[in-house]
């Protein structure tokens, strides 16, 4: 385990964090915060899996779906962004924060530096893994993966369609993904990382057990903190009643069978 590589990850997370909260403050976007947090990640993950101890065969496959991940992911928020869009989340929680905004989005931003880091931490974890690749977990996590890479990617370009059409403005979205899960691209966002802990724990350091916080992690974030809670509150404000019976016909998270409303 590289301490001194790992105090560098995190220093640099830290200030990564710190330009998107500079940038916020100017240009009144949020949308930046999450571009600049999964480019920063993406970063870091690829910066660990060169310096990681693991097979070449192992961090080759590491380096390609980090890469993936973070350019797909940071492009697709960046875009957004430049487009206009911003996102409900940040906006509430800098209205609600008022005169303490600025402080309180640095705290916050901090935060979201140290999930960063509790992520690439799996990553390096995995990509430190020195038993011989691939293993049945191994292709197991690949699996895994590239499953979530391609449901969250599908799912963002079914949500970006929707809102292309007139009645986006006052409907909710319920194409594709959208009609067995209110939220698919946070589910399949949370099953990207379920993948780390299996191409970690074919290891023999007790350190491989570490990846499995980033799983746990990001279903916090994403069902009880920082995903779901606020934009579900916003999408209540905005839709009303629609949004209540699509709380009662679909999963908030897991993708599963369609309710009949009583």
């Amino acid at each position: 385990m590289n301490y001194g590589l790992l105090i560098v990850i995190a220093i640099g997370l830290s200030l990564a964090m710190t330009a998107a909260w500079a940038i916020q403050r100017k240009t009144g976007a949020s949308g930046w915060i999450d571009t600049i947090w999964s480019f920063a990640i993406g970063i870091g993950g690829l910066a660990v899996i060169v310096a990681a101890d693991g097979t070449f065969e192992r961090r080759v496959a590491a380096f390609l779906i980090v890469a993936i991940w973070s350019i797909r992911l940071g492009s697709h928020i960046g875009s957004r962004t430049k487009g206009g869009g911003e996102d409900p989340r940040y906006a509430k929680l800098v209205e609600e924060w008022g005169t303490k905004a600025s402080r309180r989005l640095f705290q916050f931003l901090q935060i979201q530096a140290l999930a960063g880091f509790i992520l690439v931490l799996a990553v390096y974890v995995a990509a430190s893994n020195g038993s011989q690749f691939p293993g049945i977990l191994d292709i197991a996590g690949i699996i895994v993966a590239v499953v979530a890479l391609g449901g969250e990617a599908l799912s963002d370009r079914q949500l970006a369609h929707f809102r292309k059409k007139p009645e986006a403005k006052t409907e909710i979205c319920e194409e594709g993904l959208w009609r067995y899960s209110r939220h698919p691209n946070y589910f399949f966002e949370w099953l990207f990382w379920c993948a780390w802990p299996l191409l970690a724990l074919t290891g023999s350091s007790p350190w491989s057990w570490a990846a499995l916080l980033a799983p746990a992690l990001m279903y916090w974030l994403l069902v009880h903190a920082s995903g779901i809670p606020p934009l579900e509150e916003h999408m209540l404000r905005s839709r009303g009643e629609k949004f209540r019976s699509l709380q009662r016909r679909v999963n908030a998270f897991f993708p599963g069978p369609r309710k009949e409303e009583e």
